[in-house]
Order: C-alpha cells, then structure tokens, then sequence
C-alpha cells in the first residue's frame, strides 16, 4: 500500500500532510476538486502530520532562497529525515508542488517523488486552509508572514541583481532612442510653424538643434541688422552662412508674425535646444557607464551599438551566452524568420550593420566581415561579463583584429593569428594592472603624508615632542645621594665582616 505524504512549504514553516485513501483518491480528481472549498471535507481528506515553524525571518529567507533555486535545505532534510516513515510496509510517497525541488529531494533522499495531478489540488486546498489545519496560527499571522517574507525576498533579489549595471544602459540606450525621434519631430514642428515667418532660413540652416537657436536668436526678422551678425556667426559657426541669412532677412517672402505667436515660437525652440543639449548629457553617461559595464565591447564596437546590443539580448551576462551565430543577426529576427518561411536568404548582419566596419567594406565582403565582427563581438563580451578586472586592452586589440581582415580583404595581407594577439593582451593587462596597483599605492602614501602634514598644522606635533621629551627624563634620573651611615649600619657590617 502507497502512503502519500504532502510537502508544503509556508512563509511561516514547512508542514507535511498524510493523504488519507490516496489510491481511491486519485480515481476520483473532480470530486477532490469540489471537496477542496469545503474545509468539512477537505478535513476528511488530509491531516497534518508534521510542522516545523522557522526561527527568524532570516531563516525563512535562507529555506525559500534554497527552494526557488532547487536546492534542499538542511533543515528541510532534518524536517523529512525525521517525520518521513521511509522503512515499513507501507512505501512512503512524496507530493510536492514544484518538480525541480522534487527531483533534488529524490536525488538527496532517494524518495518516490509525485507532482501534479491530485497533488496540485490537495497543495491549492492546503494553501486556502492552512491557519486551519495547523493548530495556533491565525489566519492573520499567516497573512503577516507572507508579507514580511515577500518582501525580504524582493530585496535580495534585486539586492543581488546581478544586471543591476546592465539595466542603466538598457534604460539609457532606450531613452536616447527616444529623444532622437522626439527631438526630430519638433524640430520639424519649429520649421513649419516658423516657416511662416522666415521660409528662406530652413534652406540656409539645416541641423535641426542650430536651426531651434536661431529661431531664439532672430525672433522677428524685420528687427535682424548689421548688429547681431557676430551672434550669428557664434550660432552658425560661419561667416558666410550668417551674410546670408541677414540677406535673405531683408528680401524675405514670409508673413508678419504678431508678438504673442514668437513667444510661442521662441519657447518650444527653447524646449527643443534644452532636449538636445540633455541628449549630449545623456550620450557622456552612456560612454561613462559601458566604459565601466562592458569596455572591450564599446572599444571594439562602439558605445551605442554595443548598448544596443545588450539591451536586445536583456544583460550582458545573456549576450556572452550567444553563440556568434545569434549575435551577426540579433536584431534582425523578424527577416530571419521570413526568409525560412519563404525559403528565401536568409539576413547577414542585424544590429552590427551601424557599426563603421561593415560599412567599409565592399559589398561581396559585408557577410564575411559581419560574421568576423560577431565572433570578436562575442569574446568581447564574454570578457566584460566574466573578467574581475575592466580593462579595454583586449576590446582594442579585437578592433586592431577586425582592422587587418578588412585590409586582407581588400590588400590580401595575411593577418596575425590570434593567439599571438591573444598573448599580447593579456600580458599588457598584467602589466596595466600592476601600473594601476602602483598607483593607487602612491596616491594612499600621497594622502597619508597630506594627513600628517595637516595634523602638524593643526598642532598635533608638538604634543607628540613634549611626550616625546617627559619620557627621556623618566629614563634619566638623577642618581640619589648615599645616606650617611649610622652606628646601626656599622655593627651590621661588622657582623657581616666576622661572619
């Protein structure tokens, strides 16, 4: 006869369930279905056998980090070891709720292991009625210490993100994309609205964020004189262009403008110039954080390509997973699947298209070329995402790479083996890395005598000479002078003399 047993694990403890006439029970899953509701009869069904409560929310954290990642606790295994009948006639069948946990306890146990099926609803009525089935807790406390644990959970996950870095970048890779189409879109907005006024400017000025300036600059084109061409020139960043403008101002075909329609103008021009000097901003911080994140891929690929990269893989850590396959066409998916439905060719390169190599090359070697630059893009990241130390040594030497392929292509020059540039990397990372060990020793000895010299400043040094000075005349001590002798001390020494 099979004896099954339920695990379940609670925020407050594990408990373990007897299964009462498990064979007929499982005959009949609709009507264990119905009885689940009914605490009456779900009673009839399971007792509790078993109950461990946890001895502090750490604990609690410590058994639920070990069952999400598969692991078996020890104190789940002292908990079955010893409320587990595992000798006797009966065989002792094990339900649990979650297979990979399952399969670690019969790997740990050697236990028959069940999931699914009748287990899953007997689990879903014994989460419903758990304060009832175990005896002094209430429904409130249960409630309390899901919370308390669903939150400590949360915090350790994101405490140990370990995409934490990554996640910067995708975001900051996203909104710049983001700000690249909404800065077009009112600066097209800036040149139709103030297209009214002066048309002929948006055929002499044709970069959108010096276009926004000089909109704020000009204002009415009727005021523009001889005066303002030098802050013109400043804009313009040239003569010629500023001469014309203030010609064009003078024999314009536009219409007048009131004052109230140019303070609407000049302030989402305004906008517009704000936006684009936060996208440089924006750009500087996502050169700072791949230089720290992921520099060989940005020196080998480029800042913004490489983030791209990353942000359609997820991490970094899931790009170094890629095979190079994966990486030539990441970002071309919806053509790969296409080309295998219409049995057409399939994409060469997806998101490795903007960077400059491919563009360079001719047009017979762009496949070649963008599958040499994917396999080097996947040691790159594979580097970053697994090296303790962030060096760009190896991201330069991969670019110097990719550089000589591109010229055998066209030159037919045989390239260095990688190996030997291999080599070289890593013994010019060595080397930079005790260069930067020397240097941070420096700068502490820097700092330490900077200490010193403050503290002598600040009077600190004297103190330590007048110590310095009551100790030498604690160990130079005048010698005493010698009693004078008394008629006592004679007879002693005569009878010292006579002994």
């Amino acid at each position: 006869m099979v004896l099954l047993h339920v695990l379940f694990e609670h925020a407050a403890g594990y408990a373990l369930f007897v299964v009462k006439e498990v064979e007929e029970i499982g005959m009949l899953l609709p009507q264990v279905e119905d009885c689940v509701l009914n605490i009456g009869k779900f009673n009839g069904m399971v007792s509790l056998a078993a109950f461990f409560p946890f001895k502090s929310a750490q604990a609690a954290l410590d058994n639920i980090n070990a069952i999400s990642e598969g692991v078996v606790h020890a104190d789940l295994k002292l908990f079955l070891e010893t409320n587990l009948p595992i000798g006797g006639k009966k065989k002792a069948m094990l339900g649990v709720g979650d297979a990979k946990i399952g399969g670690a306890l019969q790997e740990e146990l050697g236990l028959a292991i069940q999931t699914g099926g009748v287990v899953a609803e007997i689990l879903r009525g014994v989460r419903l009625h758990f304060h009832s089935l175990v005896k002094g807790l209430t429904a409130q406390a249960a409630s309390k210490a899901q919370l308390g644990l669903g939150h400590s959970y949360s915090r350790a996950k994101v405490k140990f993100n370990v995409n934490r870095s990554d996640n910067m970048i995708i975001q900051s890779i996203a909104l710049l994309d983001q700000l690249d189409k909404d800065i077009n879109t009112f600066s097209m907005r800036v040149r139709e609205w103030y297209g009214y006024h002066f048309p002929e400017l948006i055929k002499i000025v044709t970069d959108n964020s010096t276009y926004c300036k000089m909109t704020q600059l000009i204002g009415n084109r009727k005021e523009l004189s001889e005066e303002s061409l030098e802050s013109m020139e400043e804009v313009v960043m040239d003569s010629a262009k500023a001469q014309s403008i203030l010609e064009a101002s003078r024999s314009s075909m536009g219409m007048d403008i009131s004052p109230i329609d140019l303070i609407n103008i000049e302030r989402f021009s305004n906008r517009v110039v704000s936006l684009a000097a936060y996208r440089l901003e924006l750009q500087e911080y996502l050169h700072s954080k791949m230089g720290q994140v992921a520099p060989n891929l940005a020196a080998l690929i480029g800042d913004v390509v490489g983030a791209r990269l990353i942000s359609h893989a997820g991490s970094l850590t899931n790009l170094a997973k890629y095979p190079a396959s994966t990486v030539q066409i990441l970002g071309a998916e919806k053509a790969l699947f296409r080309a295998l439905k219409t049995r057409g060719n399939t994409p060469k390169y997806g998101l490795i298209f903007h960077s400059t190599f491919i563009g360079r090359a001719a047009a017979k070697n762009k496949g070649r070329i963008s599958r040499y630059l994917a396999n080097k893009c996947t040691i790159a990241s594979r580097i970053d995402a697994f090296s303790d130390v962030p060096t760009c040594v190896f991201g330069d030497k991969l670019r110097d790479q990719v550089e000589e392929r591109l010229s055998f292509y066209e030159t037919g020059e045989a390239p260095r083996k990688n190996l030997d540039v291999m080599k070289e990397a890593v013994i010019q990372a060595t080397e930079n890395g005790e260069a930067k060990k020397k240097k941070k020793k420096s700068v502490s000895e820097a700092v330490q005598m900077e200490e010193e010299a403050s503290a002598a400043e600040n009077g600190d040094a004297p103190a330590k000479k007048k110590k310095k000075r009551k100790s030498e005349a604690m160990e130079v001590e005048p010698v005493a002078e010698e009693a004078p002798e008394t008629p006592q001390t004679e007879k002693k020494k005569k009878r010292k003399k006579k002994d």
